[in-house]
């Protein structure tokens, strides 16, 4: 009888778990996508969510490298079709809605700082925008403006994701072996991705209020 309960037991888990699978891998590929193209969903933080349920199942280390796996490739999928949608409103006479997306994300200082250390570094940028906050938009705007080819921006893209994947998932393995429970690990995972990502905005808002304080005074 003990045997038999241990297998209704197992019997209980599995699906349990498979279900959580067959369902999740394929919302973190569309999810991270459709966060690539409007980016309004944080990417990061779910990669680092999808990791830390990924710890807490049977088999982690496997269930680490698929989420890796599949956010990587989302992310690039995601990267190279924003791209190939800006390119065509680069080359169309009236333009399209998705180059003015990628326009309304990217302030004028950050385009001008892109387009510099594009010329000055080239695909490497790339690799760098994509683990900056904010920093993928005015780095892709100005390989637009620069009429990159397809092909040459997919080479700096995929590097670029597979560094943004891991970087987040180490974010979410950090969280997810501090707590016991699922759920506290995501949500302090969450907390550490919002942290990141409006950090660096916060620093330039507080930066350019100085220098507008500092020249006020010097005006006065």
């Amino acid at each position: 009888m003990g045997d038999l309960a241990e297998l209704v037991d197992l019997a209980r888990s599995v699906p349990s778990e498979s279900t959580q699978q067959a369902v999740g891998y394929p919302s973190l590929f569309l999810l991270v996508v459709f966060g690539s193209l409007v980016p309004v969903v944080p990417t990061g933080a779910v990669v680092s969510s999808a990791a830390v349920v990924a710890i807490h199942q049977t088999a982690p280390p496997l269930s680490l490298l698929v989420v890796f796996g599949v956010a990587s490739l989302a992310a690039f999928s995601g990267d190279v079709m924003l791209y190939w949608l800006g390119r065509r409103g680069v080359a169309s006479k009236n333009g399209s809605r998705w180059l003015e997306r990628i326009h309304d994300h990217a302030a004028p200082e950050r385009l001008d700082q892109a387009q510099a250390r594009l010329e000055e570094h080239g695909v490497a940028v790339l690799v760098l925008s994509r683990l900056i906050p904010a920093g993928r938009i005015p780095v892709m705007l100005a390989c637009l403006l620069a009429r990159w080819p397809l092909r040459r921006f997919a080479h700096g893209a995929a590097p670029a994701a597979l560094a943004w994947a891991l970087t987040y998932q180490l974010i979410g393995i950090l969280g997810g072996s501090l707590f016991p429970e699922p759920w506290e690990g995501v949500a302090a995972a969450v907390v550490l991705t919002v942290v990141i990502s409006t950090t660096p905005a916060l620093w330039r808002r507080l930066r350019r209020r100085s220098a507008g304080d500092a020249r006020s005074e010097a005006a006065g």
